[in-house]
């Protein structure tokens, strides 16, 4: 069975910074690809980085690169978002999703984590 299982969000001054994990079990990460999604009021859920669990590459939304980075611990099963440099409009719930190296779609979502921040 699998779960992912996001933590961290909050509240923050615009300019700080939050980090978000997403603890994941029940996968064969060296197949699969975990992303990072947001979803802000009254508007559609977006795509904001994604990594490769066997390789560590990643990829960025424009909107969050340079800003944003996305991680791996690969001993404990855990994907991070560490956020800096944050702007009242990163304001959404955030999820952590996966799927296998060969799905276009994500299969599976974690419950989301919200992030506000304040200007």
């Amino acid at each position: 069975q699998v779960q992912l299982v996001e933590s961290g969000g909050g509240l923050v001054q615009a300019g700080g910074s939050l980090r978000l994990s997403c603890a994941a079990s029940g996968l064969t990460f060296n197949s699969y690809i975990m992303g990072w999604f947001r979803q802000a009021p009254g508007k559609q859920r977006e795509f904001v980085a994604r990594i490769s669990w066997s390789t560590g590459s990643t990829y960025y939304a424009d909107s969050v690169k340079g800003r944003f980075a996305i991680s791996r611990d690969n001993a404990k099963n855990t994907m991070y978002l560490q956020m800096n440099t944050l702007k009242p409009e990163d304001t959404a719930v955030y999820y952590c999703a996966g799927r296998e190296m060969w799905r276009n779609e994500y299969k599976y979502w974690g419950q989301g984590a919200q992030v506000t921040v304040s200007s």
